[in-house]
């Protein structure tokens, strides 16, 4: 039942909305062929569930690489093939496929080891446990196989010995071969003096007609005949001693290759789990990759109506269509590829419930078309997992089926004119219909008869309404506009134009249709004037007081819009200046408090102050009586009563007098610290205290018991008898003046070092480096951040360009580095 509900939803849509060239561009973020795989096979899905997943494993793909980067997968485009000869018993695979392989699975370990590291990414921390560990698979090859593909001595001691004997052979036999070319009497029967090789055995250029004057086995002769390569006879033994030895040698690598290729083989299952899971995280990535490209989000799955503010069709955006072959046969229009060079008008596209019908109307040219395919080819996106270019706050259902009736597919084959392959399409789309389902009709019942085609598109929209599906119509005919103005459910909505020149403005407004501006838009592509005004002639009077009448609603729209948007710009300014009055209320009450935190601290001072006064006192008299008594001691006799009191009382004194000094001091600071108020009525220039607010300023005028005061730059009004005159404080104010000297530092080095950094790690060590760097006359720096996979280059050139110190950059020279260093001038 699925899979028959998958054939039906994709009946003629996906071709009409262009699915696959979106697909197209998601594969070129692809990083594995397992990736890529999978993103071709990609279809939107009928169920909820499966939707939800694949939403969520984007958005935590999109936030993975905001705060990571891209994910360090790798492989090559023939892993594929070298996965399924690993899969064949007893067949060792070459050494460079056995390094491809060993490369694959450690990227896939980085890129685990990464998303183990990273926060709120749970579905991609499920695939990277999927995942299986090859760390003693992987280290054999790398001790056995160069990255060139070479089979190492270190592979087994076994080989290690044959090419060592190997070497001492060749070396011998060389020597031996050499003094031939030496020897006086037999360097004379050469042809060439060099040592050359025959059918894997070494041998020497003998001219002809000294064949036999050199005892050996001939191995052949030259094209010309002048020359036969020959063997010496003292060479022979020795020539098939290295011929074994290198037998042995290919055996013993074909055993060590037998042996690395079955460690894996072993674990086969290990290694699918691990290629599906690496397919899938590749897959979430490039989806990721392609939402921060189209500055995408993740839609709310909804049970009917979508909402798609600020909605974008990808494939009009320069950046999308630079990943895709824009060679491509294509549906488009002369009017919608012209559209393609420049950048998409944002639209709004809605249909809240419990309405389940949009039928869109306006002017030729003025993007209908566009609007129906961007809904049609989001939604289906979203279904594929995909975030969909909108503002946030996106809303769509999880449609079972998809179906369209766009463009004109004329068959000459099926003896199909324009109208009946769209009746033919449309019948099937009824055929086949499993809700929920969206059905996108472009100029329904167009190619026939202008009344009996609005009849026949009415009674098409509102049988698919009446069966529960979601219907998004255009057209330009007046009953379709009546019907979608009068029918309960149904939704109206006309993209507008410039009333001056007619030229289509691309903005969706709802609530009435639209006119279709034929006369108007055909004037305006510079038709004859004489036919646009027999036109206008041929018009009967209900067609012209139709038309009259749209246009007296547009003109009624506009204004109703001016005032909205006037109306939302008073509210705006009434919000502003209420933040900016709590602004202002918050700014007093802090200083209020800062002002009473200062004066208990001041009070706590002179609190400490007269304690200590008090406890200095004390021990003042402490001292007194250890004198009288050790006078009286010397006396030898007692301390008498009077002597005592007096003491004590001396002490009392003597304490109360620090207590009232303190006291008065304490006053007079409290009195200095406020301004004294004056005993008379405030006049105009005078300073003044406004009632119980603790607020100071100057009185600006006095009108009828009313005073405006000017508190710090704001005009205050309040009541006179409020006011409390101040007297004005006196004296030069204490100027505070500040000096600050930058000490430059001694050596500050030319070149910064950010290989093995993260990105972000990367980033802030260069900002760091550049604000060093302006405190020195160096005005050329180095930013070293080597090749790797190119993420830090890119990155940095992105910090770089953006930076106010910064003139110019550009890679290093070869010698200098080359593209693994950026040389940076800075501005003086």
């Amino acid at each position: 039942m699925l899979d028959r509900q998958m054939s039906v939803m994709h009946a003629g849509l996906l071709r009409s909305i262009e699915l696959e060239r979106v697909l197209e561009a998601v594969r070129s973020f692809a990083l594995t062929p397992f990736g890529v795989a999978r993103l071709t096979d990609l279809q939107p899905a009928p169920d909820r569930a499966t939707v939800a997943r694949r939403l969520a494993e984007t958005t935590e793909g999109v936030r993975f690489a905001d705060r990571h980067g891209r994910l360090p997968l790798r492989a090559a485009e023939d892993l594929p093939h070298w996965l399924e000869a690993l899969a064949s018993p007893g067949q060792a695979l070459e050494p460079l496929f056995l390094v491809g392989i060993v490369d694959f699975l450690e990227s896939v370990a980085l890129s685990c080891t990464a998303i183990k590291g990273a926060d709120s990414v749970p579905l991609l921390g499920d695939l990277a446990a999927r995942t299986a560990g090859f760390t003693h698979e992987m280290a054999g090859v790398r001790r056995a196989i160069a990255p060139t593909g070479e089979v190492l001595d270190d592979a087994s001691p076994r080989l290690r010995a044959l090419r060592e004997r190997l070497r001492r052979q060749r070396a011998h036999l060389r020597e031996t071969l050499e003094s031939f070319l030496r020897g006086r009497d037999s360097s004379r029967y050469l042809q060439e003096q060099v040592i050359t090789d025959r059918n894997g055995r070494y041998v020497l250029v003998v001219k002809s007609e000294h064949r036999g004057s050199m005892p050996g086995i001939v191995h052949g002769a030259s094209t010309s005949g002048a020359s036969v390569f020959v063997e010496p006879m003292a060479t022979v033994e020795i020539n098939n001693e290295v011929v074994a030895l290198g037998d042995e040698e290919a055996e013993e690598i074909h055993r060590i290759l037998l042996e690395l290729s079955d460690r894996f083989r072993e674990r086969m299952a290990d290694v699918r789990r691990t290629v599906d899971a690496a397919g899938e995280l590749d897959e979430i990535q490039a989806k990721a990759q392609f939402a921060r490209l189209t500055d995408a989000c993740a839609p709310e799955l909804v049970d009917a109506g979508f909402e798609l503010r600020s909605a974008r069709h990808p494939l009009l955006m320069t950046a999308v269509l630079a990943r895709t072959h824009t060679g491509a046969e294509t549906n488009e229009d002369a009017n919608e590829r012209e559209a393609r060079r420049r950048e998409p008008v944002p639209v709004d596209l809605l249909l809240e419930p419990p309405d389940n019908v949009l039928v869109i109307t306006g002017p030729n040219t003025g993007g209908k078309t566009v609007a129906i395919k961007t809904v049609g080819l989001l939604a289906a996106m979203a279904q594929c997992g995909l975030h969909v270019p909108a503002a946030d706050g996106a809303r769509l259902p999880v449609f079972r089926m998809l179906a369209a009736d766009i463009g004109d597919e004329q068959s000459i084959e099926a003896n199909l004119s324009t109208f009946s392959w769209h009746v033919t399409n449309i019948a099937g789309m009824d055929r086949d219909l499993i809700l929920p389902a969206l059905v996108l009709l472009d100029e329904v019942g167009a190619g026939t008869d202008p009344v009996e085609g609005g009849a026949l598109g009415v009674a098409m929209v509102d049988h698919f309404r009446r069966r529960g599906a979601t219907v998004v119509a255009t057209t330009h005919y007046d009953a379709m506009k009546t019907y979608a103005a009068t029918t309960d459910g149904v939704q109206c909505a006309a993209f507008g134009f410039d009333p001056e020149n007619f030229a289509p403005s691309y903005r969706l407004h709802y609530g009435s249709p639209g006119r279709s501006l034929a006369l108007e838009m055909a004037a305006r592509l510079q038709l004859n004037p004489e036919i646009v005004a027999a036109a206008r002639a041929n018009l009967d009077g209900r067609e012209a007081q139709l038309a009259e009448h749209l246009a007296r609603i547009d003109a009624e729209l506009k204004a109703v819009e001016a005032e909205r948007q006037a109306f939302a710009a008073r509210e705006r300014s009434l919000d502003q200046q209420e933040t900016r009055v709590r602004l202002r209320e918050d700014a007093v009450r802090q200083r209020e408090e800062v002002s009473r935190r200062k004066l208990n601290e001041q009070l706590e001072e002179r609190l400490r102050a007269a304690r200590r006064e008090v406890d200095t006192v004390i021990d003042d008299l402490k001292r007194r009586t250890s004198t009288l008594v050790r006078d009286a001691s010397r006396r030898t006799a007692a301390l008498s009563t009077g002597d005592a009191g007096s003491l004590r009382a001396g002490a009392m004194k003597a304490i109360e007098s620090a207590v009232e000094t303190r006291r008065d001091e304490s006053a007079a600071a409290a009195e200095a610290a406020q301004p004294r108020v004056l005993d008379r009525p405030p006049a105009p220039g005078d300073r003044v205290a406004v009632g119980a607010l603790g607020l100071e300023g100057r009185l600006v005028s006095v009108h009828a018991g009313a005073a405006e005061v000017d508190v710090r730059g704001k005009r205050l009004r309040a009541r006179l008898q409020d006011l409390r005159p101040l007297e004005t404080a006196t004296g030069p104010r204490e100027q505070v003046r500040v000096h600050v000297e930058l000490q430059p530092r001694e050596t500050v080095a030319m070149d910064l070092n950010v290989i093995g950094c993260t990105v972000d790690e990367a980033l802030g060590r260069a900002e760091r480096f550049l604000d060093e760097t302006l405190l020195t006359d160096q005005r050329t720096v180095r930013v070293i951040h080597g090749y790797g996979t190119g993420q830090l280059r890119k990155a940095l050139a992105g910090f770089l360009r953006e930076h106010p110190l910064v003139m110019h950059f550009a890679s290093a020279a070869p010698e200098a580095g080359g593209g693994g260093v950026t040389v940076v001038e800075l501005k003086d």
